[in-house]
């Protein structure tokens, strides 16, 4: 089965609760503060932001607004990074989500949290694993037509054989961790301001 990034079939859609963000209560915004890698000021400053992005009012980011940005829509991960900040699959993206996928990349953000967000962009069934399929996904997004689908399945089929340490054809967090630990991704995902 080929996933999709749009495919809302995979995550069963939840109702969700939009939230004014110009009349943000106080309390939720610390419970923000509390669970992300940001203070309150930062918090302050990712909701005005997010309110600019928010060009409908609706309390949302939705994929289109995301891709409205030059600096996200030149990415060729843009569809997956949008998947991961939605976190409930709901097709958009609120404030909790936003705030939540960005502290990954705070200079707070321990090691860990960096490489888990790494790994969600591989994981595309949100399965706990990296399959052969998804790891060629995400390769074929990032190199295009530069290689050819033959050139690029020998480079996934020789990764997974080399990360999947216990012979299970998938890569698990722990086999992925193992595989970068010698890399620099943790500084390479790391944002100075917020």
């Amino acid at each position: 089965m080929q996933y999709t990034p749009s495919d809302s079939t995979i995550f069963p859609v939840p109702p969700k609760a939009t939230v004014n963000m110009g009349n943000a209560n106080s309390q939720m915004l610390e419970n923000i503060v509390q669970t992300s890698n940001f203070d309150r000021e930062e918090v302050d400053r990712l909701r005005k932001r997010f309110m600019k992005l928010d060009k409908d009012n609706s309390g949302t980011i939705e994929r289109e607004e995301f891709l409205s940005l030059p600096q996200v829509s030149s990415n060729p991960l843009a569809t997956r990074m949008i998947a991961i900040f939605d976190e409930d699959g709901g097709g958009d993206v609120d404030f909790q989500e936003f705030v939540s996928g960005l502290s990954a990349f705070s200079s707070k953000g321990n090691k860990e949290e960096k490489l888990r967000f790494a790994f969600k962009v591989y994981d595309i069934d949100r399965d706990g694993y990296i399959s052969n399929g998804e790891l060629f996904i995400v390769l074929k997004m990032m190199v295009g037509s530069n290689l050819k689908d033959q050139q690029l399945q020998q480079i996934v089929d020789k990764t997974i054989m080399e990360a999947d340490l216990d012979h299970d054809g998938k890569i698990s967090f722990e086999e992925f961790q193992k595989m970068v630990e010698n890399t620099d991704v943790s500084m390479s995902m790391t944002l100075d301001q917020f």
